[in-house]
C-alpha cells in the first residue's frame, strides 16, 4: 500500500495512457493550472457515473479557476473511452491498470471491497505540485467536485 498524502505534501509526475490511448503526464496538466485528480473504483458504474457527471457538470466553475479535472481509475483504455463518450464527459480519464499511481497516492486499498480495488479519493494539485486538498467519500457522489472547487476558490492567487 501506497503512503497517504497529506495537504502540503507534494505529488510525484506519472504518466499514464488516456482514453484515447496517448501518453499524458501530470506535469503537463499543470503547466496549464492546478489539476483535480479524483480516483474512482469503476467505469460504467452508477456511483462513479453520478461522480462523473458532477465533474462535468462543473466544468465551467473549474475552468473559472484554471483548472483541469482528470479521471483514474484500473479501467483499460477502451473502457474509459466508451465512458467518457457515453456521458460526453470532457476531460480526460487516465487508465491505471495496475493501480500503481493509486499506491501511491494512497487510493488502493489492501482489501478489495467486492471487485473494487481503488478507493473513491480526489487530489487537489497546484501548479507547483503541492497538494491542496485531499477528499475522501466513498457515499457522497457530489462531495468530490463541489470539495474540490472550494479548496481551489479558496487558495491564495499568485
Amino acid at each position: 500500500m501506497g503512503v497517504s498524502l497529506s495537504v502540503g505534501d507534494v505529488v510525484e509526475d506519472f504518466e499514464l495512457l488516456d482514453e484515447t490511448g496517448t501518453r499524458r503526464r501530470l506535469s503537463e496538466f499543470l503547466a496549464k493550472g492546478p489539476v483535480v485528480l479524483f480516483f474512482y473504483p469503476a467505469a460504467m458504474t452508477s456511483g462513479c457515473t453520478a461522480e462523473s457527471c458532477h465533474f462535468r457538470d462543473l466544468a465551467a466553475d473549474f475552468a473559472a479557476e484554471g483548472a483541469t479535472r482528470i479521471g483514474i481509475s484500473r479501467d483499460q483504455v477502451d473502457r474509459q473511452a466508451r465512458f467518457a463518450q457515453a456521458n460526453q464527459l470532457g476531460y480526460p480519464l487516465l487508465s491505471d491498470p495496475d493501480g500503481t499511481v493509486a499506491r501511491r497516492l494512497g487510493a488502493r486499498r489492501t482489501v478489495a471491497v467486492g471487485p473494487f480495488l481503488t478507493r473513491r479519493m480526489t487530489f487537489v494539485i497546484d501548479v507547483d505540485r503541492s497538494l491542496l486538498e485531499v477528499i475522501h467519500s466513498e457515499t457522497s457522489m457530489e462531495a468530490h467536485a463541489d470539495r474540490a472547487l472550494e479548496a481551489l476558490r479558496s487558495r491564495p492567487h499568485p
